[in-house]
């Protein structure tokens, strides 16, 4: 198979996910919804009793029954909420199951790509398990950059509070003052906290829904020393004045290490990514030679024992160089 022909299948694979990705995250509003509802069920003037039967029983061509059969499968397991808490964090637009769907899509997508390219069923059955961790991997890559973005925001927002409180505003005052002035993912967070105050919800639990929506160890000591403070008095404008300036110290502290770990977090992605890089290049050259690894048994064995070495050597070295602060 040449070269030009496996680019030309990532591509239209490619355009065939963001396609249906599309579809997914396009979301009509509750009156469209409603009306569209009310046109499809009512029956065409001059229609007869049993073409209206007929017409009723037509399948409609969307995703809302496979999404229903998942979500009560969801449900059932006590996996709804886990998924749904998860997808929050990261800040993606999806429901649980419609990321359930997205991740059997990677799974099919990623299984038959590598099945044309090498016509091995065992890579079929790794590509159907790289293709179901791909979603969670985009997930929790996009929740751990969407924590890391607040947790540079949030000093600059405890001080916003900090003079909002010393100039007599109230504290949801003072988180209404957040919202206006700062950017996201901090304005999101910080509105839905000051609805919740504003549909009746206690300080204590917004607080905690709040520090649940966003695991951030820097934001629980905050929230912390707040419910401290309203259960026995203080000065609240002084505690998080402190707090502040300990987290700017934490945030600098975590630069030096990145900065004194970078040699070592490098080693760890070169050990990772030279052996697939080094085989895509042999492969370019000469595929001949580079699809025995993947028709002859022996080459297969290699092949596993070779990337299971590698993820050893890579978690190791993460191992080393993740120091906590």
């Amino acid at each position: 198979m040449t070269p030009l022909l496996l680019t030309m299948l990532l591509i239209t694979s490619t355009l065939v996910f963001l396609s249906i990705l599309q579809l997914f995250v396009k979301k009509e509003t509750v009156m469209e919804e409603r009306v569209n509802r009310y046109l499809r069920d009512q029956p065409d003037p001059g229609s007869t009793k049993d073409e209206v039967k007929q017409k009723r029983k037509l399948p409609v061509p969307n995703f809302t029954q496979a999404k229903r059969r998942i979500r009560a499968a969801l449900k059932k397991n006590n996996k709804n909420e886990v998924i749904e808490l998860l997808l929050s964090q990261a800040g993606v637009p999806l429901k649980p199951e419609e990321y359930v769907m997205f991740r059997w899509i990677s799974l099919m997508l990623t299984a038959g790509i590598l099945y044309l390219i090498s016509d091995s069923i065992l890579l079929l059955v790794i590509g159907a398990f790289i293709g179901r961790m791909i979603p969670g991997m985009v997930v929790k890559s996009k929740k751990r950059k969407r924590i890391k973005a607040f947790n540079d925001h949030l000093p600059d927002m405890i001080t916003t509070v900090v003079g909002a409180l010393r100039a007599g505003f109230s504290f949801t005052q003072a988180l209404k003052s957040v919202e206006e002035e700062a950017s996201s993912p901090m304005k999101e967070e910080v509105g839905l906290v000051v609805k919740e105050m504003q549909y009746g919800m206690t300080v204590e639990e917004a607080l905690n829904r709040f520090k649940d929506r966003v695991p951030s160890e820097d934001l629980n000591l905050m929230i912390q020393a707040i419910i401290i403070q309203r259960q026995i008095g203080g000065n609240l404008a002084t505690v998080l004045e402190k707090i502040s300036q300990t987290i700017r110290d934490r945030i600098q502290v975590q630069g030096q290490i990145k900065t004194l770990t970078a040699q070592g977090r490098m080693s760890g992605a070169v050990v990772g990514s030279l052996p697939i890089a080094l085989g895509m290049i042999l492969f370019l050259i000469e595929p001949d030679y580079v699809m025995v690894m993947f028709t002859h048994p022996v080459g297969m064995a290699l092949i596993a024992l070779a990337a299971v070495s590698s993820l050893i050597g890579f978690l190791l070295i993460r191992k080393v160089t993740a120091i906590e602060v």
